[in-house]
């Protein structure tokens, strides 16, 4: 009898203690994370910040040369690109209208609106829907390429704002979630983990960016990522795909760079950034070992641009800056933002290694123009482009050993009329081959006017010859 009490008393305790672990587990999965290894709440993220999210849908003139895919979605290439989705592929041979969809976060409760400047690129009309379903006409304050963040504007008041968090205090690791209308689903929700920060990405030398494995798709760009704090920390702009869509890689804006150089729009319409006139390149062991370093990091220049702000501090190649304006260089990527955020013509300090010596240089910051934008990226004038320099990585990738990208095609420029077609790899001018901007630069004003050149151009894995007119009369 009392074996039976003992065994019976014995079974309570242990299913007191099931039912214990039950109630403890249920309740922390319905509490707020506020503890380390709680599970996140996203149910409770997405009803109290949906409202501050909106779908964007333009309607502009799209064409295979002026569209961001540079054709239908079916052409994109194998390389990092932003995610604009359109609603219709086009025709290549002539302009018609076209829908694209986007995302955005409302910044202020009186209509201000922070989206991806791509998604709203060549738009004619812009509208916003609201999680209310509300439909309003939105104005562009102003949009910057290079950090590929837009400002729009609707005429309402009352708007839900959405709550901005620190994107310099991140932790790779940390819960992140994504809402937005991939292929047009508006309100969607995914979720992930930050897998790096500070993420320097190929053609975008101004923008630190987070890289996350949140689901985002065509339809994503310009809208939040937010903390499980419900505060946005990053802006959706760009993902890695083979296919089109999500492949485990997503990079998104800071919000501390969105907001800055939102604020900039909204007072001039326009960003201006700090400019120093060099190239630089990271370092690996063996060029730490030359210059006298412990380890691969700094920015190492490779070229001093004269009469540049360097070159009248007297920087000279093979010097390693270790810190600019205070902060320290790890990477080569992380030079550029900093030197981008500085005021122009304002005096800082970097401290650099020159012949295993440390030295702290003095230097005043010169204003970017897009002449200087050679190693990042360079208009070709009266051609109608926007090309970029690739990396030896992307070449390999590529399978050329010279070339440089093509980012823009202006419609009705020689460019457009000869096939070229944003993505596509110029391998080749005038039957020289082109190794970065500035090559190609030089040989496009030395061609003679009113010619036809023959350009050399890889396009996904095949190789063509277009046949471009120069312009009969060149500005010099």
């Amino acid at each position: 009898m009392s074996t039976k009490l003992s065994c019976s008393r014995g079974l309570q305790d242990k299913l007191v203690l099931v039912l214990m672990v039950f109630l403890s587990w249920s309740a922390s999965a319905a509490a707020p994370p506020t503890e380390p290894g709680q599970l996140p709440d996203f149910e409770t993220l997405v009803r109290n910040e949906r409202d501050s999210v909106v779908n964007i849908q333009t309607r502009g003139q799209i064409t295979a040369t002026n569209s961001p895919y540079g054709g239908s979605p079916s052409d994109l290439s194998e390389f990092l690109r932003r995610f604009r989705e359109f609603g219709a592929p086009g025709q290549p041979s002539s302009p018609a209208p076209q829908e694209g969809l986007g995302s955005g976060v409302i910044a202020s409760s009186d209509g201000y609106i922070l989206t991806n400047a791509h998604v709203v690129n060549e738009a004619a009309e812009i509208i916003v829907r609201l999680n209310d379903q509300r439909e309003l006409p939105a104005n562009l304050i102003g949009a910057d390429a290079y950090s590929d963040i837009a400002v729009l504007k609707v005429n309402a008041t009352g708007l839900r704002p959405a709550k901005f968090g620190d994107s310099d205090d991140l932790n790779v690791g940390q819960w992140v979630l994504a809402i937005g209308a991939p292929f047009g689903l508006e309100q969607t929700a995914t979720q992930g983990i930050i897998s790096a920060v500070s993420r320097s990405l190929p053609n975008d030398n101004y923008v630190p960016f987070i890289q996350t494995d949140v689901a985002v798709n065509p339809g994503n760009s310009g809208g939040p990522l937010f903390n499980l704090q419900g505060q946005v920390i990053g802006i959706n702009s760009q993902i890695f795909s083979r296919t089109g869509g999500y492949m485990g890689l997503s990079f998104a804006i800071p919000i501390n760079l969105a907001t800055s150089i939102s604020e900039r729009l909204k007072v001039n319409g326009s960003v201006e950034r700090g400019w120093l006139g060099i190239a630089i390149q990271d370092l690996n062991q063996a060029l730490a070992d030359s210059f006298g370093l412990d380890s691969p990091r700094g920015a190492l220049i490779s070229d001093v641009s004269p009469n540049s702000p360097a070159a009248r501090a007297e920087l000279k190649t093979g010097d390693v800056i270790v810190e600019f304006a205070g902060r320290a260089i790890e990477r080569s990527g992380s030079l550029p933002p900093i030197v981008a955020s500085t005021p122009a013509n304002s005096e800082t300090t970097m401290r650099i290694i020159r012949g295993r010596e440390t030295k702290t240089v003095k230097i005043t910051v010169g204003l970017l123009e897009n002449a200087q934008l050679a190693s990042a990226e360079q208009a070709t004038g009266p051609l109608g482009i926007v090309v970029s320099d690739i990396t030896r990585s992307d070449q390999e990738a590529i399978g050329v050993e010279h070339g440089v990208r093509v980012d823009r095609v202006e419609s009705g420029k020689p460019a457009a009329e000869a096939g070229l077609q944003s993505e596509d790899i110029i391998v080749s001018f005038n039957h020289q081959p082109i190794d970065n901007v500035a090559e190609l630069t030089d040989l496009s004003r030395s061609a003679t006017p009113g010619s036809t050149v023959a350009v050399l151009v890889q396009r996904q894995q095949q190789v063509q010859f277009l046949a471009l007119k120069i312009p009969a009369n060149q500005p010099g």
